[in-house]
C-alpha cells in the first residue's frame, strides 16, 4: 500500500458526521427491534406460564422476519448480516446521488462491508476497555445529524425508513463513532515537546507567500502488463465522474489503493514539495474544480482533483465576500432548444447595457428577467466556473450569460467585493493539537490494521 502524503482522520477529536461520511458515511445494523437471525436462548425462569408445553430453557430454530437475510460475516462473534450491508449502501448511496450498475454495485458493497468490519472490530476494542456511550449522547449526535442533512430531526427516522436505511443504522453508527473516540481518548498518549511545535512554525513562516493546494487522490498500482488496463479503468472512471454519475469520493473508496480511500481520498492541503514530481507538475497547471489523469507515478497511475489552492499565509481570494445581483429568466415547459437559443441571444444583448448595480433592475425589467440580490455569498460558495469568473470582474461589471434549456438562464452582477484578511500564523496551542491529532490518527490506524491481524473473520 502505497503511503499518503497526509493522513488525518476528522474523527479522531470530535463526532463528525461528514468526516464518517467520508468512510462512507452512514450506519447500518438491524431494522427495527434487535431480530436474531442466530438461534437464540431464552435463560431459565423467564418463560410465562400460559397451559403450553414449552421448555424453561429454548432455542428458537430459524429467523421471525424473512426481510433480515442470513449473516455475511461473524466478526470475533459479531455477526453481519446482508441487510446491515444494505441499509448502510442505500443511506450512502441516497445523500450522494449515486448511479451505479450491478458490477460497480458490487464492488461498492465490498467497500462497505470492509468498513462495517472496521466498524465491528472498533466497538469490540472499545467494549473491551468497558466503554460505554449513553443515550443521551447518541440522542444528541442524532439529531445533529438530521440537521447537518437538512432533514426534521423528528422526522428524520421516516426518512431513513423510506430510502431503505433505518434510524437503528444511524444510531449504530453513531456509537461506534464515539466509543472508538473514547477508546483513543483513553489509551493513546500523544507528546509534542515544545522544539517540534516551533520547527513546525518557523517552517511555514518560510513558506509564507508560496502556494498550495487542497487535493483528492485515487491511486491504483500497476505492473508493465496491467498498466494499458488500469490506464482505461481510471479513465472510465474520470468520463463517469465528469457525466455525473457518482463523485469522487465513491471511485476513490472503491477503486484507490492508498490510505486515504476510507476518507474518499482525502489528501487535504498540501505543498508542492511534500507531492511525488508528476503530481505536483499536474497540479500547478490546474483550475480550482479540475481533474487530471491518469498521471503516471511511482508504481502505478494517480487521479486527482483540485478541490482548492491558495497562497500560504496570504489572503485568500476565494474567502472574499461578495454583494451580487442576479438576473435571471425562466424558459417554459417545453422550450425547445432553438428557442432557448434565440431567448438567450436576446438576454444576452440585453445584459451587455447594463453599467453597475443601478441599472441592473432596469434592463431586467425590459426583458422580463427576475432580479434577486445577495450579499452573503463568498467566492467559494459558487461553482468553480463561476469562482474563476468572478474574481477577474471588476466590480459593476456583469458575468456572460450561463444556465441550461431546463433551469433558464442568467448572468450575475458585481455590486461589490470585501477581500479575506491575510491569515496569520497559528499560535503554539493551534500547532500542537494539531500535530497531536495527527500522530493519534496514525496510531489508530495502526491499532486498527493490528485488530484486522487478530481478528476471526467468518464470511457467508
Amino acid at each position: 500500500m502505497r503511503p499518503c502524503a497526509i493522513g488525518v482522520f476528522d474523527h479522531v477529536t470530535k463526532f463528525s458526521f461528514r468526516s464518517r461520511a467520508a468512510r462512507v458515511a452512514a450506519a447500518a445494523a438491524l431494522i427495527g427491534l434487535s431480530v436474531q437471525t442466530w438461534a437464540q436462548t431464552v435463560p431459565d425462569g423467564e418463560v410465562p406460564q400460559a397451559g403450553l408445553d414449552i421448555p424453561a430453557n429454548l432455542t428458537i430454530f430459524g429467523k421471525l422476519d424473512p426481510n433480515i437475510r442470513k449473516p455475511t460475516a461473524i466478526v470475533n462473534g459479531t455477526v453481519i448480516t446482508g441487510t446491515d450491508v444494505d441499509q448502510r449502501m442505500a443511506f450512502v448511496s441516497a445523500i450522494n446521488n449515486y448511479q451505479l450498475n450491478d458490477a460497480e454495485r458490487d464492488q461498492f458493497k465490498l467497500s462497505v462491508l470492509r468498513l462495517l468490519i472496521d466498524e465491528t472490530l472498533e466497538i469490540q476494542q472499545a467494549q473491551s476497555e468497558k466503554i460505554t456511550i449513553s443515550r443521551e449522547k447518541i440522542d444528541l449526535a442524532f439529531a445533529r445529524i438530521a440537521q447537518q442533512l437538512g432533514k426534521d430531526p423528528a422526522t428524520f427516522a421516516s426518512y431513513l425508513r423510506s430510502i431503505g436505511s433505518s434510524e437503528r443504522s444511524v444510531r449504530r453508527q453513531i456509537e461506534g463513532e464515539l466509543a472508538w473516540q473514547s477508546y483513543l481518548r483513553r489509551t493513546v498518549d500523544i507528546n509534542v515537546s515544545d522544539d517540534e511545535v516551533k520547527a513546525v512554525i518557523d517552517r511555514m513562516a518560510a513558506a509564507k507567500g508560496t502556494e498550495e493546494y487542497h487535493l483528492r487522490e485515487i491511486y491504483m498500482s500497476a505492473t508493465p502488463e496491467s498498466a494499458a488496463a488500469v490506464n482505461a479503468k481510471l479513465r472510465q472512471a474520470m468520463e463517469e465522474m465528469k457525466a455525473g454519475k457518482a463523485p469522487f469520493g465513491y471511485y476513490a473508496r472503491t477503486l484507490s489503493e492508498t490510505t486515504t480511500a476510507p476518507q474518499e481520498g482525502e489528501l487535504g492541503w498540501v505543498r508542492p514539495a511534500s507531492l511525488p514530481p508528476e503530481l505536483a507538475q499536474a497540479a500547478a497547471e490546474m483550475q480550482v474544480g479540475q481533474l487530471a489523469g491518469p498521471i503516471p507515478v511511482s508504481g502505478g497511475f494517480s487521479v486527482i482533483y483540485m478541490v482548492d489552492k491558495r497562497t500560504v499565509m496570504g489572503a485568500d481570494p476565494r474567502g472574499a465576500k461578495l454583494s451580487l445581483k442576479q438576473i435571471k429568466i425562466a424558459f417554459p415547459a417545453g422550450t425547445t432548444e432553438a428557442q432557448a437559443q434565440l431567448r438567450a441571444a436576446d438576454f444576452g444583448k440585453a445584459i451587455q447595457g447594463i453599467n453597475g448595480c443601478g441599472a441592473a433592475n432596469k434592463a431586467a425589467a425590459a426583458i422580463g428577467a427576475q432580479v434577486v440580490d445577495n450579499d452573503q455569498l463568498t467566492v467559494r460558495d459558487l461553482p468553480p466556473p463561476l469562482q474563476d469568473m468572478l474574481l477577474k470582474m471588476q466590480v459593476g461589471q456583469v458575468s456572460p450569460p450561463f444556465g441550461s434549456p431546463t433551469e433558464g438562464i442568467s448572468a450575475l452582477v458585481l455590486c461589490g467585493r470585501d477581500d479575506a484578511p491575510a491569515a496569520m500564523l497559528p499560535s503554539a496551542e493551534q500547532v500542537q493539537d494539531q500535530m497531536v491529532q495527527q500522530r493519534t490518527n496514525l496510531r489508530a490506524t495502526k491499532i486498527l490494521r493490528d485488530l484486522r491481524r487478530d481478528a476471526i473473520i467468518e464470511y457467508r
